[in-house]
């Protein structure tokens, strides 16, 4: 038992040196290679849950998510200036007794502020492009209208994701594009953008102390962004504006 644990360590070592490789060397991409497409309008930029639940109050509000908020605003708009004109902003807005709050303290619920899109999305001025999708799920695609957007969306060929958290709705998220699209046999690149993603950090004392599981967000974000690349979606480490190239 001992010999097995110390194995799993030392692959685990390992792993995490590939890990770390892997992110260092990520692509960076240019909306440029993206215009033609987006003012054909085949391509869409998918944010999610960039609300004030995430990152400006209430109990799962976290520093780590705040902090894309410049990066996911810059995606905005590179996109919008892109040619972009499809934006998808996928939501938490859970009602008082959502199942859901079993796993995770109660959180964005609805007509609350923290259920609304943060102001630095809102107040863009491109704004009502904003296809706004309310979701009571990890999966924006369940017990949503997201399902029959996509279907009205059809000649979409690019999907870009933005936003919170990288292991739970940007993963779901990506992964339903991707095998969406492979069902139907569809050539669609789904492109997530690691700069503008993030998930929330749970030390192991604060995890003992509270008696949950921790989470660590430094893993565990690149451990599912790794595991998206496995399945055919690329993670690129920035997205550039238009006219930085």
């Amino acid at each position: 038992m001992v010999a097995s644990s110390t194995s799993l360590l030392e692959q685990a070592a390992q792993f995490m040196h590939v890990l770390s490789e892997w992110e260092q060397n990520l692509p960076t991409l240019s909306w440029n290679h993206l215009t033609a497409e987006a003012r054909q309008g085949h391509v869409a930029l998918f944010s999610v849950d960039m609300v004030n639940g995430f990152c400006h109050e209430g109990a799962l509000a976290s520093p780590r998510i705040k902090d894309i908020i410049p990066e996911v605003v810059a995606a905005f708009e590179g996109a919008y200036i892109a040619g972009v004109r499809n934006f998808v902003l996928a939501q938490d807005c859970h009602p008082p007794d959502a199942v859901e709050f079993a796993n995770f303290p109660p959180h964005c619920q609805i007509q609350t502020s923290e259920a609304e899109t943060i102001p630095e999305l809102a107040r863009l001025p491109f704004a009502h492009h904003f296809t706004l999708i309310s979701k009571n799920s990890l999966n924006a695609f369940y017990g949503t209208k997201l399902g029959s957007w996509l279907e009205a969306h059809r000649n979409l060929n690019t999907a870009v994701i933005v936003g919170n958290c990288t292991d739970l709705c940007v993963y779901q998220m990506a992964m339903h594009l991707k095998l969406d699209a492979n069902a139907h046999n569809r050539k669609t690149r789904v492109i997530v953008i690691k700069n503008a993603v993030q998930t929330y950090d749970v030390p192991l004392d604060v995890a003992q102390q509270a008696g949950a599981l921790p989470h660590n967000g430094d893993i565990l974000h690149l451990m599912f962004l790794y595991h998206m690349s496995l399945n055919g979606i690329e993670v690129v480490q920035e997205m550039m504006a238009p006219e930085q190239i």
